[in-house]
């Protein structure tokens, strides 16, 4: 018993390490795509959106096929898909590159969707504690891929680069091979699955979930995308702004893994949401206010951080806590990331587009800040509903 649990816990935190890195590896490296394998620069922003569209058009699918098939075992597969398209990336081709950033989109969905409800399975006692593992390691590696990748190709190559970083998802499938033979087969699946269907839709929580996800993601993807463009704009040279976009990337770090541990409880809940929307609405809305301003700058990247790295958490623990099982986690997470990625996948292009119809970010962080006070209000509504079915 101790072995095989050892080997989900592991595995779980493997497939974790991979399911951001993929992405953020990217932005740094697309000099390189562009120059070595003849990228056109109108298809770069592909390579990040693809993704996203790939989460939210398959994510209610996996969630469906986790349920009535079992979710270690479509865990399985994706895990296979993702490893594929990882080295595919590597053959220096533009159609073979955009082909594996496809496969990677199919491959990450289904960690995203079926991770909760795979902690909630195996590990039901221990759930908050493996949450935090998965939401902060996820984060962690993510941050370092994005650091480490540029340094990298220089230091090697390009296609060695995305081959290494493609060892990640490769060990994730090869160890949940192991773990798809030990675990004990689903039962009474099929029946579950037409009654967790057909009545988790008609839930006014499950829709404020979704509506919680949808819009963290947006903010988190738009300002990933954009906070660096902004502060250049307010007279911060190029390596200013990335270091202070770094800031706001590592200091979510610490609360993606206290999150969990803080919403174990409904007042813990009702404080991570206030942390969440807190943090983008003040981040968001005091940047206008200080341009220029190196220390204040530094400070609101700490708080739009925080916000940010307690977000995605907590939305995991709202799949887990405000669902009756693990099949249910799995539709409720399916759900949610489906519209949640959409929304995420729009956010930035939306944003660039609108900042360059009116030629000021003003209007876009009014914006955030608003979508930050509706963040924190609904999580404050989605805290004191029941769980589904009760």
């Amino acid at each position: 018993m101790k072995r095989k649990n050892f080997l989900i816990g592991a595995g779980i935190l493997l497939i974790a390490a991979n399911l951001r890195l993929p992405i953020t590896m990217i932005p740094p490296i697309l000099p390189w795509l562009q120059s070595e394998i003849g990228l056109a620069p109108s298809m770069s922003g592909w390579l990040t959106t693809i993704p996203l569209v790939m989460f939210a058009l398959l994510s209610p699918v996996i969630a469906h096929l986790g349920i009535k098939q079992g979710n270690a075992k479509v865990l399985f597969f994706t895990l296979l898909i993702l490893a594929i398209g990882g080295y595919l990336r590597v053959i220096p081709n533009s159609c073979f590159l955009l082909l594996g950033t496809i496969l990677i989109g199919i491959g990450i969905s289904g960690g995203n969707v079926l991770l909760p409800a795979v902690i909630q399975e195996y590990f039901p006692t221990k759930a908050t504690v493996f949450t935090s593992l998965y939401t902060f390691t996820m984060g962690l590696v993510a941050s370092l891929g994005t650091g480490l990748a540029a340094p990298l190709v220089k230091k090697i190559n390009l296609p060695m680069t995305l081959a290494l970083f493609s060892l990640i998802g490769l060990g994730g499938f090869l160890l949940w091979a192991v773990v798809v033979r030990i675990v004990p087969k689903p039962h009474h699946a099929k029946t579950t699955t037409q009654n967790t269907v057909t009545s988790i839709n008609h839930y006014q929580l499950t829709w404020l979930i979704t509506f919680f996800f949808g819009t963290q993601s947006l903010l988190y993807y738009s300002m990933l995308t954009w906070l660096p463009s902004f502060w250049t704009s307010t007279g911060f040279s190029v390596t200013t702004a990335g270091l202070l976009a770094t800031i706001f990337q590592l200091c979510g770090m610490p609360m993606s893994l206290l999150t969990p541990i803080i919403a174990r409880k409904k007042i813990g809940m009702a404080l991570a949401s206030s942390i969440v929307g807190g943090g983008f609405a003040v981040g968001a809305g005091l940047l206008l206010l200080f341009p220029g301003n190196f220390t204040a700058n530094v400070i609101l990247a700490i708080i739009l951080g925080i916000g940010a790295g307690s977000a995605f958490s907590l939305c995991v623990v709202f799949f887990q806590k405000k669902s009756a099982n693990f099949r249910q986690t799995a539709q409720l997470s399916g759900t949610a990331q489906s519209f949640g990625y959409l929304l995420a996948a729009v956010g930035p292009a939306l944003s660039g587009y609108l900042q360059g119809l009116l030629h000021s970010w003003t209007p876009i962080f009014v914006v955030y800040t608003i979508l930050g006070v509706l963040l924190l209000v609904s999580g404050i509504i989605i805290t004191n509903k029941k769980p589904l079915n009760s």
